[in-house]
């Protein structure tokens, strides 16, 4: 633990260098509406810890999941609404109606992000992602 704390800024910005290269390299897919990217606010400072696309619905979202698994790509789906898991649905509720939740949820695809992310694995992942959508 103390050797990651000790390396604390090589490794976010290692994570922070993996997540612009993700997003410069799904821009355009974004630009001509197949995707979402993330958005981080002006004036925010973020530490990279994840990187996700938002695609157009769940089936478009199982379909790339699938896709990218057939390529050796480990993605996955981001959270589950706590209110619609079964812990949620017995103990919780959910306040007002839930008109984007679990909408948004459905659409997440969460792309590989660690400590040491090769570049070309990156430009792999987007490469494979640009195939996906026929470009």
């Amino acid at each position: 633990m103390w050797g990651n704390i000790e390396k604390a800024d090589e490794i976010n910005q290692n994570r922070l260098n993996s997540w612009n290269s993700y997003y410069h390299g799904l821009k355009s897919l974004e630009i001509n509406g197949y995707i979402e990217l993330p958005i981080i606010p002006k004036n925010s400072i973020q530490n990279a810890h994840m990187f996700y696309i938002k695609v157009k619905d769940i089936q478009e979202r199982t379909e790339l999941i699938e896709y990218l698994k057939q390529q050796d790509i480990n993605v996955v789906f981001h959270y589950v609404p706590l209110h619609s898991t079964p812990a949620g649905l017995k103990f919780g509720r959910f306040n007002g109606e839930d008109i984007y939740t679990t909408t948004e949820s459905e659409k997440l695809i969460r792309l590989p992000m660690y400590y040491g992310l090769l570049k070309e694995d990156i430009n792999y992942v987007v490469a494979t992602i640009y195939k996906y959508y026929g470009l």
